[in-house]
């Protein structure tokens, strides 16, 4: 009988602390995007595979330095990255620390992290962060 009142003790406990643990849980997990990049046809031409790529998050609005990023080569293209806290620039600017953000690609064929006329890019929409969303940014412009 007693053992009987403990297991039932242990469970109701259980029972009531595993939600809120779960979405504790589920709240602290670090979040993640997956961006495929790839190269439009009418850009292809311009591009030489040592030519530097950037894919990167930054905020809408605020701070205009990535939040996180990743350097490839466009010989790499067309890539699939994960840009999370771990790729962040600075310690204190995360992608977690954001609602939402911009992702972007840019060719750049100097190597420079600051865009150049003559850099490729492509951007996705505003997205939510923590939904670890999955998105897709096709480099078709050229900056003037």
């Amino acid at each position: 009988m007693m053992t009987e009142i403990r297991l039932s003790a242990i469970l109701l406990l259980l029972v009531t602390l595993l939600p809120s643990y779960h979405g504790a849980l589920a709240e602290s997990a670090t979040p993640a995007i997956r961006v495929s990049v790839s190269l439009s046809e009418t850009m292809r031409a311009l591009v030489r595979p040592d030519d530097t790529l950037f894919v990167y998050a930054r905020a809408p609005a605020g701070p205009r330095m990535p939040l996180a990023i990743v350097r490839l080569t466009a010989a790499d293209l067309p890539a699939t990255v994960i840009l999370d806290d771990s790729s962040a620039m600075m310690p204190n600017l995360k992608l977690s620390s954001f609602d939402e953000v911009v992702v972007m690609a840019r060719i750049s064929r100097s190597g420079d992290a600051m865009t150049r006329s003559g850099d490729l890019f492509g951007s996705s929409a505003p997205l939510r962060v923590r939904e670890s969303p999955q998105v897709r940014v096709r480099i078709e412009e050229q900056v003037p």
